[in-house]
């Protein structure tokens, strides 16, 4: 039985992996590979059926609390997209220097992505830099350095990368140390390739042609940048971004599951968001409300995340992951080497399953919270998939957006993007065992 699910799983982990060339989006493959699974871990296991159901409804709950404290956030981004709120803070930005520019530009992306999540920023950032950098070649290392800067900027923060997220959620890290611990490691990941830059980078940022100074919109799933002034943006930006800042918050002071403040914050934006325009009219005010925000935000990675991790749990439930990681141990032997490797493999494969799939590979009565592992995971896991441009969310929808080339990515920021990420992880594994939590008694 265990080597039908394997097999099984890697194939859907390949499925997943070829999305593009085999045409099948990666969502069917999760959700089948994911199901899959756990009928066959029933109909081989007859004898054992309700401990299987109980088995499958624990993990079902800890599933859940991720999908819903993601639908919350994407709901939250999303409305305050629909007013504009973003263009508060990019609006700010004007210098020339292409130098200059380069910093702020990586700058703000890496604390918008602490705030948000790394996706979100890159789009919101990449509809900025369209206006800033009409030099088509400038613009694409300004890509290439966005997408760094998102992904180093998500790793640091309980809600800045879904892995990350899902770390949190699951009870190994906890949000004050990962901000704390990984803060300096990300912003070295970030800088080493900012420096390399200062001295190579060459060229103009650029002049629009007349036909090309249209609004972009900032929007995450297409919002509604119209470049006309909406009513409400700054008092949805602050209620937003604080909204979503409160939520480590809130579970620190009530000790209540983080999705839970995810939705008391998206609660509180949707009670404002009827109450800004009281005089249009249903059709009208629909666009500016959650109840719409909601049909925008990114459903099929909803069911995505579902899918993989349902995936993972039967595996986890049957031990498999529990043998793999005793192999592990017991071939490579230094922990910090199997995380570092698992971190450059997230920059070929999606890292939500191999960040998932090590959550059931190591026992946290063992790996207490905060541990190395953990930590060192949540960096890895967070910022190698910066290495190519597919290796993370950020990055494809960077490369969509910008149509940039692989090749052209590997050769001018691949190097740059592993330089950042091998700096940041010495200058974590230096500095780990200053800031390093000691088991609980």
């Amino acid at each position: 039985m265990e080597a039908i699910v394997i097999t099984l799983f890697v194939v859907g982990y390949l499925a997943i992996a070829l999305e593009h060339p085999i045409k099948i989006n990666k969502t069917a493959s999760a959700l089948l590979t994911g199901v899959l699974c756990w009928t066959i871990y029933a109909v081989v296991s007859p004898g054992h059926i309700e401990h299987i159901g109980h088995q499958l409804g624990e993990h079902l709950g800890e599933i859940a609390a991720i999908l819903f404290f993601l639908m919350g956030a994407m709901t939250i981004v999303e409305l305050v997209d629909a007013y504009q709120g973003f263009k508060i803070i990019t609006d700010r930005i004007n210098t020339r220097n292409p130098k200059k520019l380069l910093w702020i530009i990586c700058f703000v992306t890496f604390f918008l992505s602490a705030i948000l999540d790394n996706l979100t920023t890159s789009i919101v950032m990449i509809s900025l830099i369209r206006k800033l950098v009409p030099n088509k070649d400038m613009r694409l290392f300004f890509a290439g350095m966005i997408v760094i800067a998102a992904n180093a900027g998500g790793a640091w923060s309980p809600i800045g990368d879904v892995t990350t997220t899902m770390l949190w959620i699951g009870g190994q890290i906890s949000s004050g140390n990962i901000m704390i611990t990984l803060f300096l490691p990300s912003v070295v990941c970030m800088v080493i390739p900012l420096i390399y830059l200062q001295f190579t980078l060459k060229g103009e940022l650029g002049h629009h042609a007349e036909s090309h100074t249209q609004e972009y919109s900032s929007g995450a799933h297409g919002g509604h940048g119209t470049g006309k002034p909406v009513k409400g943006s700054l008092t949805m930006l602050i209620l937003g971004v604080g909204g979503l800042i409160s939520v480590p918050i809130f579970k620190t002071v009530t000790h209540l599951p983080p999705y839970l403040g995810m939705l008391l914050a998206l609660g509180v934006l949707w009670v404002a968001s009827e109450l800004i325009n009281p005089d249009m009219d249903e059709a009208e005010k629909r666009p500016y409300t959650a109840a719409g925000a909601l049909t925008r935000i990114d459903v099929p990675s909803v069911l995505f995340f579902l899918g993989i991790l349902l995936a993972v749990s039967a595996l986890q439930s049957m031990n498999i992951l529990s043998a793999f990681s005793a192999w592990l141990d017991s071939t490579l032997g230094d922990q910090r080497i199997i995380i570092t490797l698992i971190g450059i493999l997230s920059a070929i494969v999606d890292n939500v399953p191999l960040v998932a799939a090590s959550m059931g590979m190591y026992d946290m009565t063992i790996y207490y919270q905060d541990h190395l592992i953990w930590e060192y995971l949540a960096y890895c896991a967070g910022t190698g998939g910066s290495i190519l441009i597919i290796g993370s969310a950020a990055g494809v929808a960077v490369m969509g957006m910008e149509k940039i080339d692989f090749i052209w990515y590997l050769k001018r920021i691949s190097l740059l993007a592993m330089l950042g990420y091998f700096a940041g992880a010495v200058v974590y594994l230096i500095i780990q065992p200053y800031v390093a939590v000691h088991p609980p008694a």
